[in-house]
């Protein structure tokens, strides 16, 4: 049975993987910083383990990659937001925008990386967004770190593919979970008509994506990203 550990496991996209990936024989690494419960209930409906690791912190994440041994998948999905104009995001919160975002995907991927190199196999599969493709007003710092998730990605690629790594990015459009519970209904009929498919995304979606990536449907894909958006980012 291989292992995965899925950053932000217990959200709403996040929870959608775990339970996918389990659906398909990996034994998951629940990674939750402080959804404690939901994170050990989804892991117990899984068959998982829950792991609690600040992703922004280089040293939780080491002693916690250690105690877990060989991963043979990493989903780099945990991220935070904010909606507000840019002089308006305070310094603390687009740190930690940032922090967990961007440094959190490149400190979970340097822990995994060496015993993947020394294996020569592993996958990453890292969480982007429609807006670290094109921008978003008055999600800046947001923005911004998405796209650094995606230069990151195509850069990694390029640089493992000798060791028989595989690293791939996902951009979700609008997806339907907890983080867009604040939208009114006019301002989210505002958004479906910007997708020309009509309809809004899910957390399904994203874990069959994933799951694509993760399989050998795939093992001559790298350095890619998928945008799952309903055709908003043409």
């Amino acid at each position: 049975m291989k292992t995965a550990i899925v950053t932000g496991g217990s959200g709403g996209i996040g929870s959608a993987i775990c339970r996918m990936l389990a659906e398909n024989n990996y034994f998951v690494y629940v990674n939750y910083s402080s959804s404690k419960e939901k994170a050990i209930k989804l892991a117990e409906e899984i068959h998982g383990s829950a792991i609690k690791f600040d992703i922004s912190d280089r040293e939780q994440v080491n002693n916690a990659i250690n105690s877990i041994g060989q991963v043979d998948l990493l989903i780099n999905n945990a991220g935070i937001s904010e909606i507000n104009t840019f002089d308006s995001v305070s310094p603390e919160k687009a740190d930690r925008i940032l922090n967990i975002n961007l440094k959190g995907t490149l400190n979970c991927s340097r822990a995994v990386i060496p015993d993947m190199i020394h294996r020569k196999s592993g996958v990453i599969i890292n969480i982007s967004s429609i807006w670290g493709q094109c921008g978003a007003s008055c999600e800046v710092d947001y923005s911004a770190s998405k796209a650094g998730v995606i230069g990151f990605t195509k850069a990694l690629a390029k640089e493992l593919a000798p060791s028989g790594i595989r690293i791939n990015c996902i951009a979700p459009g609008f997806i339907m979970t907890d983080m867009n519970s604040n939208f009114s209904e006019s301002d989210l009929q505002l958004i479906k008509n910007d997708i020309p498919l009509g309809i809004f995304g899910t957390p399904q979606d994203i874990a069959n994506a994933v799951m694509f990536f993760a399989s050998e449907k795939s093992s001559f894909i790298t350095g890619q990203i998928l945008g799952v958006n309903g055709g908003m980012n043409i």
